[in-house]
């Protein structure tokens, strides 16, 4: 049997492409295992999928002056030493890696014991993590035309990114009995990424009872980010996160606010939800998310507000536009080329083991 290590994590983003692969892998027969962090996100998602799962120690690598850079790069070396063994006992045919820092040391371990390693980048420009990552290995997928230029040309594969399969088989009647809903008005459902967006969740109960006279509302809000004033307000569900229902709920969905990191945006495409983005500022990032959201902003497929500008004339009017033009939206979703990634991705898997 074929055996392949599956890594990536820190945010949802870095782990949902690895769990649409799955499906895949196991109809082609691999035993699959996944090295995360310790505690992250990636282990309860992981988990959930009864894949075996192993914690090592990670450290992020800033560009930024922060005290934690200095203990970091040791926990990150303490992580290479955990992978090699790991590597070591598991002796995977391949690895394939999702990024997140947790990534680095499992990749670089790769490389030690001679396994080959397939990376997938989501955002134009590619991360830090993978940046390091990049010269271990055997080929670079790639969500964005754009980012094609920033990766060896040799290694570079176009291939989108993998979406989870199940999120196309929503029941929109199973989120509108769950969120005890209506049928009167339409729905906003609101993500602020699996961390959730203090900025945004600010915003949306900032003009609730506005909001409300026109839409029902779901509004994944983050872990500790839940409102006990809400909690009774009729037509708002809020919600830390979900993972079974989400598909219900995008099948229910009218429109979508959200961030604009790859795989969540390369959903809303895949389900072709008129929808707005409100991409990290470049003060908190590197500014992946906003290349993001103007790629996606000039093929039609979604209407932009930057958090600078993100006020409650600017989310009301950017509401009212994609609420007039919604039909606009969906045909230049509909008429989107759209890239099987997973079946691309898994050929590239086993023309590296051939």
């Amino acid at each position: 049997m074929k055996k392949i290590v599956l890594t990536g994590g820190g945010t949802a983003g870095h782990v949902t492409p690895n769990i649409a692969l799955l499906p895949g892998l196991l109809q082609n027969s691999y035993d699959i295992r996944y090295i995360g962090s310790y505690e992250g996100i990636e282990k309860e998602l992981i988990e959930a999928k009864n894949i075996p799962y192993y914690g090592i120690s990670s450290g992020k690598l800033r560009r930024y002056l922060d005290l934690k850079n200095i203990s970091d790069p040791f926990k990150v070396i303490k992580g290479l030493g955990q992978s090699i063994r790991l590597l070591g006992k598991l002796k995977p045919d391949i690895v394939f890696s999702k990024g997140g820092f947790v990534s680095v040391p499992v990749v670089l371990a790769a490389k030690i014991r001679r396994i080959p390693v397939i990376i997938h980048e989501s955002d134009i420009t590619p991360g830090l993590a993978n940046k390091i990552a990049i010269p271990a290995a055997k080929k670079v997928c790639c969500n964005f035309p754009e980012t094609m230029k920033y990766l060896p040309k040799e290694k570079a594969v176009l291939t989108g990114t993998p979406i989870r399969q199940e999120l196309l088989t929503g029941n929109p009647e199973n989120a509108r009995s769950y969120c005890h809903f209506d049928l009167e008005k339409p729905v906003l459902l609101v993500i602020g990424g699996s961390s959730g967006a203090k900025v945004i969740n600010d915003a949306i109960r900032a003009q609730l009872s506005v909001l409300l006279k026109d839409f029902q509302i779901i509004h994944l809000c983050g872990k500790g980010n839940l409102d006990s004033r809400f909690m009774a307000q009729k037509g708002y569900a809020q919600f830390e996160y979900i993972s079974q229902q989400l598909k219900d709920m995008f099948a229910l969905a009218d429109i979508v606010i959200s961030r604009a990191g790859a795989n969540a945006i390369c959903e809303l495409l895949a389900l072709c939800k008129p929808n707005i983005l409100i991409p990290l500022s470049a003060a908190a990032s590197r500014g992946d998310q906003i290349l993001n959201a103007k790629s996606f902003e000039k093929q039609g497929f979604s209407y932009v507000i930057e958090e600078e500008n993100l006020k409650p004339d600017t989310l009301l009017n950017a509401l009212d536009t994609v609420s007039r033009q919604k039909n606009s939206y969906i045909h230049a979703m509909k008429q989107n080329s759209r890239m099987d990634a997973i079946q691309t991705i898994l050929r590239l898997i086993e023309e590296e083991l051939h």
